[in-house]
């Protein structure tokens, strides 16, 4: 029996995890324009915070290595932005210290997860 590579694998942990993550974003995104009222900084971490998944869910049906690689280099980027929204959000007081704790420590095992892909050079 062949062996499946990895975006084919039936459980496929990164897009699982930045599926989930992308869920939590937009429950922080609810939360905070409609508790909070704050709209600026939440849409900035929806758009970010959602556009992780989205660009794994693309770098999987790259048309190259290159266009997957690139893929994979924008989510590890629209991450990294996300970290910044929320620690923003968390020093402005919109993130209790244990929520932020909670959806920082996501964010930092995404990009532990688009590093470590993007390293052991992981492909389609």
């Amino acid at each position: 029996m062949e062996k499946l590579s990895f975006w084919e694998q039936k459980e496929n942990p990164v897009v699982n995890k930045s599926k989930t993550f992308a869920l939590h974003i937009i429950d922080i995104y609810k939360y905070i324009s409609s508790d909070k009222k704050e709209y600026v900084l939440s849409k900035q971490v929806l758009r970010s915070g959602t556009s992780i998944g989205a660009n794994i869910r693309e770098a999987q049906r790259g048309q190259s290595k290159a266009d997957f690689f690139a893929k994979m280099n924008i989510a590890l980027k629209e991450a990294d932005e996300t970290e910044y929204w929320l620690e923003l959000l968390h020093e402005k007081d919109y993130l209790e210290d244990n929520f932020f704790v909670s959806v920082y420590e996501e964010c930092e095992e995404l990009i532990r997860m688009l590093v470590h892909i993007l390293k052991n050079n992981y492909v389609k």
